[in-house]
């Protein structure tokens, strides 16, 4: 941080992955930014060629060109990256849905990237990048807003102003709440169990996900060479059976819930459990503030958009300030209203898509099992349905 500067365009709460690219495609606007956050913003490398982060994201086309226009992207190392070209996706009752990279005119459907590989990627980039003044780790104790700015206070009684406050702290973020946007997140009385495995056979680029009988959700996602990282959306009982599995029991458990489609497992990486959340809210923007990222919404991990949604408020954010003309404050309400109309179509229909699928394929009569499988082989003989069911994910 500038010793001496207390007063910035625009102030980001949150040093997340989203929070990090913001910042980094704001100063490129010509903006004064701070980042804040109570965490150091560090890095930490793989140590061994078999270390791997349990948590995973699937980072869409579109994202990925975000991040390469930031010059992220080209920070990642190849070969901790993988590419799904086709995905399988099963119903509970012979349901059957298939996307392919190849049909869609794309290189993959998704790249998967580790947590702190990205995290990485993205710190690097902001050290390379002028105009951020990074202020972690601090302690934020309370926010409040005049006509004119926004200030911040610090527990070591420094105070900081900016024309923009915004809220990239997360689902549960603090930033909303001290702004009175105070809706709960709730609950989907689901956890997700994250692991990393060896597998027998190779998954060629193949992604897979089970709609179960149970209401959960099963996706394995391809890592390079023969590993997967798998995601378990369960029950919450079912999902602390898991976790307290040993290895090789665990491993077991998880091959045979996938039909062992890539023959024995072998654990890498010990489960991680992240309960689930939906964040519908009625605004993400209020006087000076604006929300990106899981701090303005949450959806249901089974389409792995979370992230990609997070990006895309931050690209178009971006892209608003960079385009505000003689409009000199960050924090002018025609600016945060262009940014709230932008985005709130594809977060809607992403949280429409994710949250009806959850709820259609939790435990139901047996009619609407039958339905909901038949309407997925139904989609899956029509490649031009498919194709618009896809282009929203991609992009």
């Amino acid at each position: 941080m500038d010793a001496g500067r207390s007063d910035y365009d625009v102030l980001i709460i949150g040093a997340g992955l989203v929070g990090l690219a913001l910042a980094a495609a704001l100063a490129r606007t010509g903006l004064a930014v701070a980042l804040v956050d109570r965490s150091p913003v560090a890095v930490r490398n793989a140590t061994t060629d078999n270390d791997w982060d349990a948590r995973v994201y699937a980072v869409s086309p579109g994202s990925a060109e975000f991040l390469h226009s930031l010059g992220a992207w080209q920070h990642l190392p190849c070969e901790r990256l993988a590419a799904i070209e086709a995905m399988d996706i099963r119903g509970d009752a012979g349901g059957a849905l298939s996307f392919s990279a190849y049909e869609l005119g794309e290189r993959a459907l998704a790249w998967i990237v580790e947590n702190r590989e990205l995290n990485a990627a993205l710190v690097a980039t902001l050290r390379m990048t002028s105009g951020i003044d990074v202020l972690a780790p601090c302690q934020p104790t309370t926010l409040s807003w005049r006509s004119d700015v926004a200030q911040l206070a610090l527990a070591d009684a420094r105070m900081i102003s900016a024309r923009l406050i915004i809220g990239a702290d997360g689902v549960r973020s603090w930033t909303r709440q001290q702004a009175g946007l105070a809706q709960e997140p709730q609950p989907y009385s689901q956890t997700a169990v994250v692991a990393n495995f060896a597998t027998e056979l190779p998954h060629r680029g193949r992604a897979f996900q089970w709609f179960l009988a149970d209401g959960g959700v099963l996706a394995w996602l391809p890592l390079p060479g023969r590993r997967i990282s798998i995601v378990w959306s369960a029950p919450v009982p079912l999902a602390r059976e898991l976790c307290a599995l040993d290895a090789i029991v665990l491993a077991s458990r998880m091959a045979a819930a996938g039909g062992n489609a890539l023959g024995a497992l072998t654990l890498i990486t010990p489960p991680t459990a992240f309960p689930l959340f939906a964040l519908k809210l009625p605004t993400v923007i209020t006087h000076r503030l604006a929300l990106v990222g899981d701090a303005a919404h949450g959806v249901h991990p089974l389409a792995g958009q979370g992230v990609n949604l997070g990006f895309g408020d931050a690209a178009v954010l971006a892209a608003v300030l960079a385009a505000r003309g003689p409009v000199a404050d960050a924090g002018a309400p025609i600016l945060l209203e262009r940014y709230a109309r932008r985005r709130a179509e594809p977060v809607l229909a992403m949280q429409t898509l994710t949250d009806g699928l959850a709820r259609l394929f939790g435990v139901s009569p047996p009619w609407i099992k039958g339905l909901r499988n038949r309407g997925m082989r139904t989609v899956d003989a029509l490649g031009i349905l498919k194709k618009v069911l896809a282009r929203p994910a991609l992009r």
